[in-house]
């Protein structure tokens, strides 16, 4: 297994999304499940670990996922690289000025974290009011403070990413990116090698419909996201059905799982990509690590890249989001009713 870079941050070449532990996935595990599936993939080789100060709020409170993943990682703290985000909602009311404003978002994560620092720093969503270039400028002193590593965005355009590296330089974009959602290929991975930043793409498995374990019979319950993912809306689980069908059969030449052939065929594809696909499972959560041990030859991904490129893609959810329009919105809006 080979590190790769998010800036100066190495980590392994697949991480873990933890937010399924507190919300978005439907009833959530015991805590001591929790707490071991991340430990479990520590074992097994995993050194990048992603959380926010968000995950919980609908069904618990903010920060039951950092609380989570810092007991879990406490025996490892210094050995791993920690990813979370902060979230300066539409009504946020600054605290005197921006610095102290995310200072105290940093201070509550690091307390739930159980940490001195965090690895990586990211803002969650665009807030419009508050321009990038000043969160930037923020950001900056506080890595220079020691409080954070490296920063990232997330769901942005490269314009934003431009905009905001020029101020502080980015360590990573947390943008969505897999075989359904391509978005980032037109401009953020030419701009983000070009300038050295890591590229972590939240869903890599497009929210388990490239695992083939999502069908149209598959019903979601409580507080799930993917009620409102359009590539897993009925007719388009349906329509979709030929880019499984692709994956299957790389899957079975290379005796591996259709999810660890969309992982594969990421981690080849581009040098500075880190998926972290999020599972609650621990099965799963391994077997998607272990897709850093499915190699493609240059021969095989391009015939799936060539088969993949056949295939048209139905539902589309893009990268350009924020806090004024973003798709957490629309799932946050829709389970309160």
């Amino acid at each position: 297994m080979e590190k790769r870079k998010l800036g100066n941050l190495e980590v392994s070449p697949i991480g873990m999304g933890c937010m399924g532990f507190s919300h978005g996935y439907g009833q959530i595990p015991e805590r001591s499940y929790s707490i071991a599936a991340i430990q479990k993939a520590y074992a097994f080789g995993c050194t990048f670990f992603d959380t926010a100060e968000s995950y919980g709020k609908e069904l618990y409170y903010p920060g039951h996922n950092e609380e989570i993943v810092g007991e879990a990682v406490e025996p490892f703290r210094k050995d791993i690289v920690l990813a979370t985000k902060f979230h300066l909602g539409e009504t946020e009311e600054l605290q005197g000025s921006l610095y102290n404003t995310i200072r105290l978002h940093l201070d509550a994560s690091l307390k739930r974290l159980r940490t001195d620092y965090v690895d990586l720093y990211y803002l969650h969503r665009i807030n419009e009011r508050f321009p990038v270039e000043e969160i930037a400028q923020v950001l900056g002193q506080l890595i220079d403070q020691g409080l954070i590593r490296g920063w990232g965005l997330s769901q942005v355009p490269a314009v934003t990413v431009a905009a905001a590296h020029q101020v502080t330089p980015l360590s990573a974009v947390h943008n969505l990116y897999n075989i359904l959602e391509r978005d980032c290929e037109k401009e953020i991975f030419p701009y983000t090698l070009k300038h050295h930043i890591g590229v972590v793409p939240f869903s890599p498995i497009a929210s388990g419909f490239l695992s083939g374990k999502v069908t149209a019979k598959t019903q979601f319950q409580g507080d799930d996201v993917r009620k409102f993912v359009p590539q897993l809306s009925k007719e388009n689980l349906l329509a979709n059905q030929p880019i499984l069908d692709i994956l299957n059969q790389f899957a079975k030449a290379k005796d591996a799982t259709p999810a660890q052939i969309s992982l594969a065929w990421m981690l080849h594809k581009y040098p500075n990509v880190v998926p972290i696909p999020g599972s609650k499972n621990q099965e799963r959560i391994l077997e998607n690590l272990g897709a850093w041990n499915v190699e493609l030859t240059d021969s095989e991904f391009a015939q799936l890249e060539g088969a993949l490129d056949q295939c048209q893609v139905h539902g589309h959810r893009g990268i350009d989001e924020s806090e004024q329009r973003s798709f957490g919105k629309l799932w946050a809006k829709n389970f309160q009713k």
